[in-house]
């Protein structure tokens, strides 16, 4: 392990060197309720243990509680209106035409990742997704041996060039996992366990999907499972001297009616009733490639008005629609939720805890939906864990984010 005195800047705050293998783990949609629930029925012995000997919180995750914002935040340790990733997927007013955002392109802030690689660090990342691999890759240099980042989604076509390790399916073992299955989540931890061992990186960050959270509540047999299966391999990383910190990028709730259809308030629909056809765009930004299994209804939504439309009338309105948490002017909202102007709308709407947020009903293909619809996104969805095997020196009155992760795992564990 590459050792320095001297702390690390990154985006204006410090960072002391690693005094041993961090592990950094982000469960996608990992609702508290998940991990409290599993430790309850006996089949997280790992976790618990690092519940009662290290710390245990509860924190705020970036809103929209989406993935790439809260992600791209833990590895930047600052909000959205700072590194600039504020969804999934944005309307870009330079061309004019509504894309993912995924390329590096659009992140303002380099990664606490790559600036510790580029100090003689040892870094290792495994996502889950490939939409995430590229913006926490962003900035690794693969020349040199110090940096490893691939996805399961693609390992089978992981080269040294790109992702710092070639043929990573045959190096992990495994066979390819389904994008919808716990597997891909599996092989996250797998290689995770197997790089520690081989390669020991002093950083690693892991990031699963929530195939399993949007489709099975708390404390069921499914999510136990689930939750057994990663405190396996938690309890592996632990053994071979790894500090393990865990977090999400945000919660999960049901956003159904008592039958099992989806609730859901279809706001292009809705605007363009009261407003005429093409004067609102809506954007959803929970919308990334797999929608399956949450059909791109999430629980926050920004709207775009055509010039000359007084937005507080549409604000009044919107806020009567039952359902509707709150909706908030572009300078309102990006203050809020300290998200970047430039990349918002003119409305910022929220729904409540059981009720999702869409565009034109037609537009959504809700096939997939094989049980009753759980999402996120809104402030419902804002709580997650924050869980160290370490204690943690924390100054009293300050308001803790799940982009503090590194910050505590680094600066203040005991």
């Amino acid at each position: 392990m590459a050792r320095t005195d001297k702390a690390i800047q990154v985006n204006g705050r410090n960072y002391a060197w690693p005094r041993q293998p961090l592990v950094a783990v982000c469960v996608d949609g990992s609702e508290p309720d998940y991990i409290e629930n599993a430790i309850a029925a006996g089949v997280m012995p790992v976790v618990g243990e690092m519940v009662q000997s290290g710390a245990d919180l509860r924190v705020d995750c970036v809103v929209p509680s989406f993935t790439n914002p809260n992600n791209l935040s833990i590895v930047t340790g600052v909000p959205p209106v700072i590194h600039g990733i504020c969804g999934n997927y944005f309307y870009d007013r330079e061309t004019d035409t509504e894309v993912m955002m995924n390329d590096p392109k659009y992140l303002r802030a380099g990664t606490l990742l790559s600036a510790f690689a580029d100090a003689g660090a040892s870094v290792a990342v495994v996502t889950a997704k490939d939409k995430l691999r590229t913006l926490l890759g962003h900035g690794l240099y693969y020349g040199n041996g110090r940096a490893i980042c691939f996805s399961a989604e693609r390992a089978d076509i992981a080269t040294s060039d790109d992702n710092g390790i070639s043929n990573a399916l045959g190096y992990v073992g495994l066979p390819m996992a389904s994008v919808y299955s716990s597997r891909l989540s599996e092989f996250v931890f797998v290689a995770g366990v197997k790089l520690m061992a081989e390669k020991r990186p002093d950083l690693m960050y892991l990031s699963t999907t929530d195939y399993i959270q949007h489709k099975y509540a708390p404390g069921t047999k499914e999510a136990n499972a689930f939750y057994a299966m990663m405190d396996g391999y938690l309890g592996q990383l632990l053994a071979q001297g790894a500090i393990v910190a865990l977090t999400a990028d945000h919660g999960m709730n049901a956003k159904h009616h008592f039958d099992g259809s989806p609730k859901v308030i279809y706001l292009q629909d809705i605007l363009d009733n009261w407003l005429g056809v093409g004067i609102a765009r809506v954007i959803l930004p929970i919308t990334d490639p797999y929608i399956v299994h949450h059909g791109a209804l999430g629980s926050f939504a920004t709207a775009y008005l055509s010039n000359g439309v007084d937005p507080t009338d549409v604000i009044n309105n919107l806020k009567n629609l039952s359902g509707i948490e709150c909706v908030l002017d572009r300078a309102e909202g990006c203050q809020e939720f300290e998200l970047p102007e430039d990349r918002m709308g003119d409305l910022i709407i929220v729904s409540q805890k059981d009720t999702a947020l869409g565009g034109m009903a037609e537009d959504h293909d809700l096939s997939g939906l094989n049980e009753p619809l759980r999402s996120h996104g809104g402030l419902a969805e804002q709580t997650v864990p924050l869980i160290f095997s370490r204690p943690i020196d924390v100054v009293g009155g300050r308001r803790l984010r799940n982009f503090d992760l590194f910050d505590l795992a680094l600066n203040h564990t005991a």
